[in-house]
């Protein structure tokens, strides 16, 4: 499946923006406002924006650039070459890996783990799902669903157990099956709430207390939400190690330039995206694709 084509609304949505820039006959500063106003339009943030618009003005100015459509092949390459030397396999190193999922309310975390569980599963990998999102019975439920349509084992507690030991359950489970994955579910918790933070420090200790390594702790981000998830994410890179970023409902997103702001001012990679509503719609993320997605 392409990245490409199911970018159809940020790609829509960034080319409108850069309908102005598009019809300027030189490059003057007329250009350089309007390119700061489509990147800042797609969310793309103002010190990433900055920080982008800096470098290509200086490659322009250099070759003496004078076609506005040479400074869009500018962009694009600074873009892509944001993601030069970043790590966006995910690490499945230990025995087993844990992976924890973690977010606020309403972001897809368990649909995300769902929907990850049938990739690695199609991989021929073996999966053991962890229900530790305990204080609502609805997200059992859910997660309960996934690991039936993809016949794989779901640990749970009690209502209200702690959420540390259902994890920690899981993950011995599946280390002695010698099962290769935890997918362990998170509560959805509020990244200004103390409390509930510490809590997910805990769901780390403890989830590496046994047989298992935790070699991925994964955001998951809504990219209709814009700059906001990037606050979401300071706050929970600070609590809870975070290794990646699973970007949800980014082909109904307009703002899709939070990839790049995630990147450059956390330094955190985008490891997953959200596409779609199919099963089959979480998809690794490829940064050349997307930046082509953008300007196609």
């Amino acid at each position: 499946m392409s990245l490409r084509n199911k970018l159809g609304k940020p790609r829509a949505s960034f080319s409108d923006r850069l309908g102005v820039f598009r019809s300027r006959p030189q490059v003057d500063q007329a250009v350089w406002d309007d390119l700061e106003e489509a990147l800042l339009g797609a969310d793309v943030g103002l010190p990433t924006t900055s920080s982008l618009l800096k470098e290509v003005r200086r490659q322009a100015e250099e070759a003496a650039v004078v076609d506005p459509e040479e400074v869009l092949n500018l962009l694009r390459k600074e873009m892509v070459r944001f993601f030069q030397d970043v790590d966006l396999e995910l690490n499945r190193s230990g025995a087993p890996s844990v992976w924890l999922f973690v977010g606020v309310n309403g972001v897809g975390k368990t649909t995300t783990i769902g929907k990850l569980t049938h990739r690695e599963i199609t991989a021929g990998r073996s999966v053991v799902l962890a229900a530790g999102d305990t204080f609502r019975a609805a997200a059992v439920e859910q997660l309960t669903q996934w690991g039936n349509r993809s016949e794989v084992t779901v640990i749970s507690g009690a209502e209200g157990a702690d959420p540390s030991s259902v994890i920690f359950d899981a993950v011995e489970h599946a280390a002695s099956r010698g099962s290769d994955l935890v997918l362990a579910d998170t509560a959805g918790r509020v990244h200004t709430k103390s409390n509930l933070m510490d809590e997910l420090r805990k769901v780390r200790r403890v989830a590496e207390k046994g047989a298992g390594t935790v070699t991925e702790t994964l955001l998951v981000l809504d990219a209709t939400t814009g700059q906001n998830g990037l606050m979401q994410a300071k706050q929970f890179t600070e609590t809870a190690e975070v290794t990646g970023v699973v970007l949800t409902k980014l082909d109904g997103s307009a703002r899709g330039g939070i990839v790049l702001a995630i990147q450059n001012e956390l330094g955190i990679p985008v490891k997953l995206v959200g596409v779609g509503e199919s099963i089959e719609d979480l998809i690794i993320f490829e940064p050349t694709d997307f930046v082509d997605a953008l300007f196609d």
